[in-house]
């Protein structure tokens, strides 16, 4: 089965279905210098149903010192928050999936009104994503996106 295909772009993988020219995301790959250290380890929840871009974005996460637990789809999103809510720190939902980011996203706040969600999305931001942040949505971030935006959402959500 065809997925796509992969182009670099300076620092950035860019994956896109070419059957339907949509963007599924993109993952970018950089070194750290990140030591290990007595800190627990941030924990990111990462939703995406795309099982390459789940695989890819699982371990650029981890490249940046962060455990990460995956989901495929906006249920098991919400299953996996459940078993380990008092770990996640963040999550991070792709809006456009099964059981979509948007469904999934009020239903982690009903489980918990405090959990950080930053929805990630190849769409532009529309009255629904405006919506989610008037209702506690910690961001969002547009795919694709540079390392450097990424970074920086997730280091301003997690200190906020």
């Amino acid at each position: 089965m065809r997925h796509g295909f992969c182009s670099v772009v300076y620092e950035a993988a860019y994956f896109a279905n070419k059957s339907n020219n949509a963007s599924l995301g993109a993952i970018f790959i950089m070194q750290t210098d990140r030591k290990g250290n007595d800190e627990r380890q941030p924990v990111i929840l990462y939703a995406d149903d795309d099982a390459i871009c789940l695989e890819i974005g699982e371990k650029f996460l981890q490249k940046l010192g962060y455990k990460v637990l995956v989901a495929l789809d906006g249920r098991e999103a919400i299953e996996v928050f459940s078993n380990n809510q008092s770990e996640v720190n963040l999550v991070i939902l792709d809006m456009r999936m099964p059981h979509n980011g948007g469904t999934a996203f009020f239903q982690l706040k009903k489980i918990s009104d405090n959990v950080k969600v930053l929805i990630a999305s190849g769409y532009a931001k529309d009255e629904q994503i405006e919506e989610m942040m008037k209702q506690g949505c910690s961001g969002f971030i547009q795919k694709p996106f540079s390392i450097n935006a990424l970074s920086q959402k997730i280091m301003n959500i997690l200190n906020d």
